[in-house]
């Protein structure tokens, strides 16, 4: 346990992600997603491999006996990454921010569908109480319909779009993690999301009209992989369970990007239904920490052993009882 590093890796994460689109927000659609996608993850791969590699582990970050299950993180990966993107060149950074902190309520309704979790009323009672905050984030666009383009339109689907494949993620990297290391888990995806985003060169690439845009692109990819590298580094120092909440600093980060080069001040909806949002997912998290440290309770001593040799090794498979607690 390192508190500090911990802390400090996590919010450095959420500000390096709100930076990335901070960035996709001012190219404001000027470039395809296709387009934006492939450079971020060509640049993601600069400090993906500087760091891994000054750590020695890239060694055998390609060997996998389950490429399926590589495949099917790359794939919601994939429509993340481009319902990102074409989310944020429509609507602001923190309308977008707002509606995803509704992925880890998702996460919960895949765990009970896909991993057959069993999901107590506590649980489906926050998911219910969060969703009425999205629901409450989206109101002035419901009300106000001279305001709400079909460009709007488009963008909440495309952020709806993106929770929903984030709580996917969430479910495939918790199956991967018991066999895979971080490093493997992170290049597979980054590579899979390049290939994809190569393949629609041919619909509508553009040459970058300036070299300011060509920084702006490259920025992105740099942000995204920092991110990466600082969200996977916050998870040495300290249990999930304590780390999950500032993910929500995304919000303060969100707000002040977008007010600050954008002049986009959120409603007081967004600002009430993000809170919503945020508390019943920290109320998730409460919960599953609970419920994590009474399983770690009933583990026999020889496996809490094991455990802890585990931790000798921070980028060996976790098992599910060290990752509950």
């Amino acid at each position: 346990m390192n508190i500090v590093k911990a802390v400090s890796f996590k919010v450095a994460s959420t500000l390096m992600f709100a930076v990335m689109g901070a960035q996709v927000r001012y190219l404001a659609g000027a470039y395809p997603e296709g387009q934006v996608a492939f450079f971020r993850s060509v640049f993601a791969l600069i400090p993906i491999l500087v760091v891994f590699g000054w750590r020695g582990q890239l060694k055998g970050a390609l060997r996998t006996e389950r490429p399926s299950d590589h495949l099917l993180r790359g794939v919601f990966s994939v429509v993340g990454t481009f319902a990102t993107f074409a989310a944020l060149a429509r609507i602001p950074i923190a309308d977008f921010t707002a509606i995803a902190f509704a992925s880890p309520l998702i996460t919960v309704i895949f765990a009970a569908v896909f991993l057959k979790e069993k999901v107590h009323a506590y649980r489906w009672s926050a998911v219910a109480f969060g969703f009425c905050g999205v629901i409450l984030m989206l109101m002035p666009y419901f009300r106000d319909h001279a305001a709400l383009t079909a460009s709007m339109i488009v963008g909440i689907l495309f952020a709806l779009t993106n929770a929903f494949t984030a709580g996917g993620a969430s479910i495939q990297i918790r199956r991967l993690t018991a066999t895979e290391t971080t490093s493997s888990i992170v290049i597979f995806m980054t590579l899979l999301v390049l290939l994809v985003s190569l393949l629609t060169a041919p619909f509508g690439w553009r040459m970058p009209s300036t070299w300011q845009d060509v920084a702006i692109l490259a920025g992105i990819g740099i942000a995204g992989g920092l991110g990466q590298i600082f969200f996977t580094d916050s998870y040495r120092f300290a249990p999930a369970s304590f780390l999950a909440p500032f993910d929500y600093t995304a919000m303060l980060w969100a707000f002040l990007l977008g007010y600050w080069f954008f002049g986009e001040v959120p409603t007081l909806y967004v600002v009430i239904g993000a809170i919503v949002v945020a508390g019943a997912g920290i109320f998730v998290i409460l919960r599953e920490r609970y419920l994590g440290l009474k399983r770690l309770r009933d583990t026999p001593v020889a496996a809490i052993a094991t455990m802890a040799d585990d931790e000798e090794n921070p980028d060996a498979p976790v098992s599910d009882e060290a990752r509950a607690a």
